[in-house]
């Protein structure tokens, strides 16, 4: 019983832990669904030292002195707890973000997810020691099924009622316990004299046992890689245009996990007739919807398919892991190889895709990858079904060629890096009169400007006149109790830098961007920040960060439009970021969020945000106007500290009610789940 308990908690913890600790770190790096990938290569990674230290330990220090070892270590963890992180470690604008998230997470959960990782093979290889005549397997899936519990628990019974910090101190408590039962476990190995006996005779099992050929390890490294690879690839495709938030990270993480569960179960869930033909299916399904435009903004088809698509893909390489696993004897080896796989998988797509891919291209090499190593699997299965695996590698390999040819058309440049991929399209000739440019965020238009003189100065898409923004400075330039001659607007978020075109000689702007890649294809591509009079300041860096370091900027106007494609920095529609801002803005000032966007309501957010601080705020709707090349429709909520500044705006804006049942958003507590949209 010791061992299983052990084995469950150390799970529990293990898988716990990694929502836990991005939600905590999300919001110093602009709420980027690249802090999910960068988190899991840390989690893959040091899984791999868990598992390389379990498979190495036990030779290198003997039966009686590992389990001391591992004791120590473990008393040394109690003495980084809680895991909060530390904020002498927020980012000030300028740092490389993964490298700055690795360091935050070593600091923060290093040694003890360290520790954890350790855990499952080691206690395997002890209780093969102990039971040679009984499965450790099992325990494989009991690790497996615990880690499933702390995956579900989180979006269902922990994110929505507890707060980020109270969630820290209860895991360090039970990971408190567990260095308890870890260590009274290790002790007792370490004073029976049944494990010396068994490791003499694990030991001759090695021995005698058929050495591994090169070929079946990297057969394992291989698979495990696939699988990894897909489940980050899938994670960055449906969380990239909705939000970065636990839910969206933990789902196709589940369904992973459970796949190992299944497979390593014993009972016989994986059977290579019974996958053959969903693998064609959803490897194609997942293909069709890479390069169909139809279902890109349906949420429930792509997550749908992607996750069930996942589960497949997973459920044919861990089976295969299982059908090829070694005598227990050689289970530390095998562990290590599967987490070598899952490591270098993680660090194709959180650090090699963005160097080497233009735009997000990982899914259809995972996809490629996969359908590669399924044409033996599929031979296997039947001889008749190889050339079929071939023509869906070859049809992989004309997706992925399709794909980078979609997302080139009448591209001037396209740009990636740790925020995205930034696409720059024109359209129409060089000389003719109606010559766009515009750039694209992910799938979401982020600004656009006409080339020729008669439109170049004009402000369009979200920002035209008639849009919240626009009525908001042209509200504040007749403000009677405003007596300069100027005003002052803040932008967080710079787009095409659009807010330029409002800005006269006598005003002064300054724009918070998170993404110097954005100014720099700003500034070459189009003339907005070049064209402006006025004085431009711009600052790089989250946004949030950068005003709690500055002084109070008393802007009349100060906008907040910082989305990457449709995913929302929730860090910046809380109630500590709304009266973050609010000091900022002038006393007749209006704090105005563009909250166009396809999958979220998020006006309830906001009112319920007003409410609490006192604030009064209007909903301008702006239609599309099939008749206005210049105008996208778009929706904005004003705040402000009192009505008079909403007299100019007049009818177009709405009073903001509170919703029955909204949530209040703060730093430490807000959940997804109560804005979504499900149908549109």
């Amino acid at each position: 019983m010791h061992f299983y308990a052990t084995v469950a908690l150390s799970a529990f913890l293990l898988f716990l832990v990694q929502p836990l600790i991005a939600k905590q770190i999300l919001p110093w790096f602009g709420g980027s669904s690249a802090v999910w990938t960068t988190c899991m290569l840390f989690f893959q990674a040091a899984l791999l030292l868990g598992y390389a230290y379990s498979d190495a330990s036990p030779r290198a220090l003997g039966p009686k002195r590992q389990p001391v070892v591992h004791i120590v270590i473990a008393l040394i963890c109690l003495a980084v707890l809680p895991i909060l992180a530390p904020a002498g470690l927020k980012p000030s604008g300028g740092e490389e973000p993964i490298s700055r998230i690795l360091l935050l997470l070593a600091v923060t959960i290093g040694l003890p997810y360290f520790l954890l990782s350790t855990t499952s093979p080691l206690i395997q290889s002890y209780f093969a020691r102990l039971h040679p005549g009984r499965d450790p397997y099992r325990l494989f899936a009991l690790s497996n099924a615990a880690s499933l519990i702390a995956l579900v628990s989180y979006p269902v019974l922990i994110e929505p009622f507890i707060g980020v910090k109270l969630q820290a101190y209860g895991w360090s408590i039970l990971f408190a316990v567990f260095v308890v039962l870890l260590s009274t476990l290790a002790w007792r190995v370490s004073r029976s004299e049944t494990v010396v006996a068994c490791a003499t005779d694990a030991e001759t099992v090695v021995v005698d046992a058929a050495p591994l050929n090169a070929l079946t390890q990297w057969r394992w490294i291989g698979l495990s890689a696939v699988g990894s690879m897909l489940l980050l690839a899938v994670s960055n495709h449906i969380t990239q245009n909705v939000a970065s938030v636990p839910l969206l990270w933990i789902l196709p993480l589940t369904l992973y996990l459970l796949t190992f569960i299944l497979t390593f179960d014993g009972t016989g869930w994986y059977k290579r007739s019974t996958y053959v033909g969903p693998f064609f299916i959803m490897v194609a399904g997942m293909c069709f919807l890479l390069v169909d435009k139809t279902y890109q903004f349906d949420l429930i088809i792509q997550t749908s398919v992607f996750c069930v698509g996942l589960f497949v893909v997973c459920m044919v390489c861990h089976g295969e892991l299982v059908l090829a696993k070694p005598a227990p004897s050689q289970l530390t080896r095998f562990y290590l190889l599967v987490s070598v796989g899952g490591a270098l998988g993680a660090l194709l797509v959180s650090v090699a895709a963005p160097l080497l891919f233009p735009t997000y291209l990982e899914t259809a090499v995972a996809l490629l990858l996969a359908a590669i190593l399924f044409i033996p699997i599929a031979t296997a299965a039947h001889p008749f079904l190889q050339w079929m695996a071939v023509a869906l590698a070859i049809g992989v390999v004309g997706t992925g060629t399709y794909y980078v040819k979609l997302e080139h058309d009448n591209s001037l440049e396209v740009s990636r890096n740790f925020y995205g991929v930034m696409k720059i399209k024109a359209y129409d000739e060089p000389a003719s009169e109606n010559r766009l440019v515009r750039m694209v965020h992910g799938a979401i238009l982020h600004g656009e400007q006409y080339v020729h003189d008669k439109w170049r100065k004009e402000p369009t898409t979200y920002y035209t006149p008639s849009s919240g923004f626009g009525r908001a400075v042209n509200a504040q330039r007749g403000y009677a109790p405003r007596t300069a001659p100027g005003i002052r607007i803040g932008m967080i978020g710079l787009g095409v830098g659009t807010v330029a075109a409002y800005c006269r000689d006598v005003d002064s702007c300054r724009i918070y961007e998170i993404n110097a890649e954005v100014e720099r294809l700003a500034r070459k591509h189009f003339t907005y920040l070049a064209d402006s009079p006025a004085k431009i300041d711009m600052i790089i860096g989250d946004a949030r960060l950068s005003l709690e370091r500055e002084a109070a900027n008393q802007y009349n106007v100060l906008a907040v439009d910082a989305f990457s494609g449709d995913s929302i920095p929730m860090h910046l529609i809380t109630d500590e970021a709304v009266r973050a801002f609010m000091t900022h803005v002038s006393s007749g000032g209006i704090l105005a969020y563009h909250v166009s966007n396809r999958f979220l309501k998020l006006p309830p957010v906001l009112a319920e945000i007003a409410a609490k601080e006192n604030l009064v705020g209007v909903v301008v709707e702006d239609p599309s106007q099939k008749d206005n090349v210049l105008h996208s429709s778009s929706t904005w909520v004003l705040l402000a500290r009192n009505t008079d500044v909403f007299k100019a705006i007049g009818e177009a804006g709405v009073a903001l009610e509170r919703t029955p049942g909204a949530p209040l958003w703060t730093d430490d507590f807000n959940n997804l789940m109560s804005v979504v949209k499900w149908q549109h």
